[in-house]
């Protein structure tokens, strides 16, 4: 699934005012497979986090397949974004 840059653009908005855990799944997908720009792992792994905290189960399932490539201060790093991110929104 491709995503213009218009779309990207929308999920970020919309996560930013209403956070549902679809448009956070779609961010990690966008940043796992490097739509818009390079792959980050981190990013990907934070937004995949905050739609799993939101009951999303193929991001629970995105977010250990990540993991698994991903060092221990990388994991660290992303949840430490996914907690300052819940705390601004």
């Amino acid at each position: 699934m491709a995503f213009t840059e218009v779309e990207i653009a929308s999920f970020h908005q919309a996560v930013t005012t209403h956070g549902q855990a679809d448009d956070l799944y779609k961010l990690g997908l966008i940043y796992s497979t490097g739509q818009g720009g390079a792959v980050d792992l981190v990013e990907a792994h934070k937004w995949f986090n905050l739609a799993a905290v939101k009951g999303s189960d193929s991001a629970k399932a995105c977010r250990k397949e990540l993991a698994d490539q991903m060092s221990i201060s990388e994991i660290a790093a992303a949840q430490k974004a996914a907690r300052e991110w819940l705390t601004l929104h």
